[in-house]
C-alpha cells in the first residue's frame, strides 16, 4: 500500500482586500498517493495546480480560508476535476467578495472534521483570527500541519484587515497549534516551512 505524500508548488498572483491589491506568491499543497489526492487552497492558476496534481484524481479542494488569493480559482478547479470545495461556513462574507452569492462551495468544514485521502486523515482545526473561518489541517501520520495564513515562520498571520482579529489569532495558535507535538512541520500558505517547536519558542506558549 502506498503511503500518502506531500507535493508542493508555488503560484504567483495578487491578493486584494479593503481596496488594496498586492502581488503575492502562494504555496499549493497536494496530499495523496499516486492515485488520489486533495488540494489545499486554490490560488491564481488552475493549470499550475493541475501540474502538481499530475493526473491524479482530486477528491477534495480544501480551503484554509476565503481570501481571494486562496479561493480565486477554486470553482474553476472544481469544474476541471469534479472535486468538491470544502470551506468553513464563517468564511461566507470573504468568499462572496470574490465569487458573489451565486457560486458557492460544496461542503462545510467544521472543527474536528476529518478529510480522508490515500489512507491518511487530515483533521480540521478551526483557528479564527486571520479570518473568521480560518482552519488548519493536521496530518499526524505525516508529522505535518497545513496552516494557511494562520501561522508562518516568524509568527502569526496578518490581522490588519477586515474580518481579522489580532488577539483571536494568537489565542487560536496557542490553544490549537501549540498543543501539537513540537516536531510537527508547519506548511504555510506563503513562504518557508517551520515547526511548532520553533514558533512556540518565538511566540511563547
Amino acid at each position: 500500500m502506498q503511503r500518502a505524500r506531500i507535493d508542493h508548488g508555488v503560484v504567483s498572483g495578487t491578493f486584494s482586500l479593503d481596496g488594496q491589491t498586492f502581488d503575492v506568491d502562494n504555496n499549493v499543497w497536494v496530499v495523496g498517493d499516486d492515485t488520489e489526492c486533495v488540494v489545499i487552497d486554490a490560488p491564481h492558476d488552475v493549470d499550475a495546480i493541475l501540474a502538481i496534481v499530475g493526473g491524479r484524481r482530486v477528491t477534495a479542494i480544501v480551503c484554509t480560508h476565503a481570501h481571494d488569493d486562496h479561493v480565486r480559482v477554486a470553482p474553476a478547479l472544481r469544474e476541471r476535476t469534479g472535486a468538491p470545495i470544502l470551506l468553513h461556513p464563517a468564511e461566507r462574507p470573504l468568499w462572496e467578495l470574490t465569487h458573489g452569492s451565486a457560486v458557492t462551495w460544496d461542503e462545510d468544514l467544521g472543527d474536528g472534521d476529518r478529510v480522508e485521502v490515500a489512507g491518511t486523515a487530515l483533521t480540521v482545526l478551526h483557528t479564527p483570527g486571520h479570518a473568521p473561518g480560518a482552519v488548519c489541517l493536521y496530518a499526524p501520520a505525516l508529522t505535518s500541519v497545513f496552516t494557511g495564513d494562520t501561522l508562518f515562520r516568524g509568527g502569526p498571520g496578518a490581522t490588519g484587515r477586515s474580518f481579522s482579529d489580532a488577539e483571536l489569532i494568537v489565542a487560536s495558535i496557542r490553544a490549537r497549534l501549540f498543543a501539537l507535538p513540537g516536531e510537527t512541520v508547519v506548511h504555510t500558505g506563503h513562504g518557508a516551512d517551520t515547526t511548532i517547536e520553533a514558533e512556540r519558542a518565538a511566540l511563547g506558549s
